[in-house]
């Protein structure tokens, strides 16, 4: 799977007005690890908090208009001001595209960027050939979840204690996320498990989820 160029990523990704796909190379690593440290304090530990480290940037991002690495970062600008941003990572072997990662200025929340970019999200996986495009949402706010909802993606259930967050100053605990994805090929190209191979609680499970 490829990455698409910048100039394919600004047609397949649309965000409201005054809001547009920007760069992201290099010399905006320092910028945009300042502005994380700003816009979402508490990402200071866990997953993401690689997002802090250049070194994390150097060995693992696209930069300057590399296409070989498996994790793209793009950023989000309103008016040319950096306001937010926004990474994925490929599964090449799986054809799966994973949303790590949407961050946006606190006083740009609310502006249906969060929705627009997860729609976007899966043009860009079609545009790649993914199959499946996943994310991990956050429970300690709704916002995520119901941009994830209202981008059509359907809830698949929750990781408990996937990940850490700062939950009060100073106190450090696992958390439970919810999973959200979307299958972007036809039914009739995914097998269903059987339901004789299933123990009655995943039996129980699978209808509720799949039923529909």
């Amino acid at each position: 799977m490829r990455w698409p160029t910048f100039d394919e990523l600004v047609k397949l990704v649309s965000l409201p007005e005054g809001y547009r796909v920007g760069r992201f190379d290099l010399a905006h690593v320092l910028s945009l690890t300042a502005s994380i440290k700003i816009w979402h304090p508490d990402i200071s530990v866990g997953a993401n908090s690689c997002y802090l480290r250049e070194d994390f940037y150097l060995s693992r991002v696209c930069l300057d208009g590399e296409s070989e690495k498996d994790i793209l970062v793009v950023s989000i600008k309103f008016n040319d001001e950096l306001v937010g941003m926004w990474s994925a990572e490929r599964e090449v072997d799986s054809l799966a595209l994973y949303g790590r990662l949407i961050i946006l200025a606190p006083e740009h929340r609310g502006a249906k960027v969060s929705v627009m970019v997860m729609a976007g999200f899966e043009h860009v996986g079609r545009a790649m050939g993914a199959a499946f495009v996943y994310g991990m949402v956050t429970l300690k706010h709704p916002f995520l979840q119901q941009a994830a909802e209202r981008a059509g993606y359907r809830l698949l259930g929750f990781m408990p204690g996937y990940d850490r967050e700062v939950v009060a100053p100073g106190v450090v605990k696992r958390v439970y996320q919810a999973v959200y994805a979307k299958l972007l090929v036809p039914e009739d190209e995914v097998l269903r498990p059987n339901p004789k191979n299933l123990t009655p609680r995943a039996k129980a499970l699978f209808e509720l989820l799949f039923s529909n």
